[in-house]
This record gives C-alpha cells, sequence and structure tokens, in this order.
C-alpha cells in the first residue's frame, strides 16, 4: 500500500495498491493532464530524487521548496509567531532533515492550506507534527486523501492563533483561503498562495480561476474577494513563489489591481 502522489499537481491519495486511474485534481478544468499522461510518485521516491530548500523571506517567515522543482512548483511558508508556528501551504516532499529542522525552531502547532492545488502531501505533514490541518469546507470534494488530522472550516474567517486569521476569498475554488498575520507594530501580512497572484513586476496583483488554461475571474468575483480582505490591515503580501510579494503597500497595491483588472475585463 503506498500513498501516491500525483506527478503533475503534487496532490497524495489515500494509501491503495496501485494507483488510481485518474487524477481528481487534474482532470478539473483548473488543472490539466499533461500531453504525456499521468504519472505518479511516492514519499519515498521524491525524498530520492529531490531535497527540501529553505529561504528566509525576512525575520520570523521561512520559505520551503522542492529542489529541483516538483510539480506545479509549489512553495509553503512557516511562520514563527509570538503564539506558535504555522506552516502555510504545503509542498508534496517530506523528509527527516525537514522534521529536524522544524522541530529544533518549536515545530508546529497549526497547517493552513489556502486552496487544493497546496493539498499535496498535507496529510503526511500533519502527521510528521501531530497537528491539525486547516482546508475550507467549501472545497471538501477536492480532498483526495482524507483523515481525521484534517480540520474543515465554514464561514468567512477563522482566527487560527492569536493575530493570525485564515479568510475565505473564494476566487479560484469556492473555499480559497488566504492568512492574515496582524504583527505587532501594525505591518500585517498576507499570505495569499496564488488566490491573489503577485505579478513579476511585484506592483500588482491579479486573478484567475486557472493559470495554466488562462481563464479569468469575473467582475463581481474580483470585487468580492476585495471585500473579504477590506477589514485587514497589511503592507506585505506573500505570494506563491519565492520571487512573488510586494514587501511594501501591498493593501495600496491590493486596490490599485482590482480597478487595472477589472478596466481590463470590462473592454
Amino acid at each position: 500500500m503506498h500513498a501516491f502522489i500525483c506527478t503533475t499537481c503534487g496532490t497524495q491519495y489515500a494509501p491503495s495498491v496501485v494507483p488510481p486511474a485518474s487524477c481528481r485534481i487534474c482532470t478539473e478544468e483548473r488543472q490539466y493532464v499533461p500531453v504525456t499522461g499521468q504519472g505518479w510518485a511516492t514519499l519515498e521516491a521524491l525524498a530520492l530524487r529531490h531535497v527540501i530548500g529553505w529561504r528566509q523571506a525576512e525575520p520570523g517567515i521561512l520559505g520551503l521548496c522542492a529542489e529541483p522543482a516538483f510539480a506545479i512548483g509549489q512553495r509553503a511558508l512557516l511562520l514563527r509567531t509570538p503564539h506558535g508556528n504555522v506552516l502555510w501551504d504545503c509542498i508534496a516532499p517530506l523528509d527527516a532533515a525537514t522534521v529536524t529542522l522544524i522541530n529544533a525552531l518549536g515545530g508546529l502547532d497549526a497547517i493552513a492550506i489556502s486552496h487544493p492545488h497546496f493539498y499535496t502531501s498535507m496529510v503526511a505533514w500533519a502527521h510528521a507534527f501531530s497537528v491539525k490541518v486547516h482546508v475550507h469546507a467549501a472545497d471538501r470534494e477536492f480532498v483526495m486523501r482524507p483523515d481525521p488530522v484534517i480540520a474543515h472550516w465554514d464561514g468567512e474567517t477563522k482566527e487560527l492563533l492569536p493575530g493570525v486569521t485564515l479568510i475565505r476569498c473564494g476566487g479560484h475554488f469556492p473555499g480559497g483561503t488566504v492568512l492574515h498575520w496582524g504583527r505587532d507594530g501594525g505591518r500585517g501580512i498576507l499570505c495569499s498562495g496564488d488566490i491573489l497572484t503577485v505579478t513579476p513586476d511585484r506592483k500588482f496583483v491579479s486573478f484567475m480561476r486557472s493559470y495554466p488554461n488562462l481563464v479569468p475571474l469575473d467582475r463581481t468575483t474580483v470585487e468580492g474577494i476585495a471585500a473579504a480582505l477590506a477589514p485587514f490591515d497589511y503592507d506585505t503580501i506573500y505570494g506563491h513563489a519565492s520571487d512573488r510579494f510586494i514587501a511594501t503597500g501591498a493593501k495600496q497595491a491590493m486596490a490599485a489591481s482590482v480597478v487595472r483588472y477589472i478596466a481590463a475585463i470590462g473592454g
């Protein structure tokens, strides 16, 4: 029995004798099955070909990614808050060295995921650190490895730890979530995955239903994302990759991005 991992999107499935016939995430319209066909791996196989690289985004925030890149190149963030450590989003590989490093930094108090493209091996990570993994209930159908460690939350916001709040924005997926950390000193941050994708110039964000298939979001949905974030103060946005962040002035950039996006899709 192996918990097989899709090599295209990185999603881990419930243990089985043989791999699934297809990947539920990749056959859905927001992702794709490559022309070379469906492929599968295991955590053990990934450990032979990949290591987990670390990069400090700023004091208290560490980025983790597979090297060389795997699946869609997911990046996770380790947030070291005064009230505990949170892993934001997840990557498919998990190795003994990473478990040792995170435990040396105080372990994990929670895992939270933005949307199904970052579920990857979340159950294996939750087991390794004996914590719950928080995903929005609106995306329950996309959980391919059900397990008691998964905490499905409902509603529009959830306080994960003091000062750390999950916000349902929807958009890319119905339960699409961002994380707000309202740090002391007023310089709050948003961790957005690609619910809000930071553009390469690091001056704007944008919004898509499907990135690989180039399907945009509609005006009403984007305005809903803006409304969900309006009550929160933040100066920085960390996106889905290490080079996708807005270091300062992020709330103003978000407002300008909504105006720009709506003008573009409105013709």
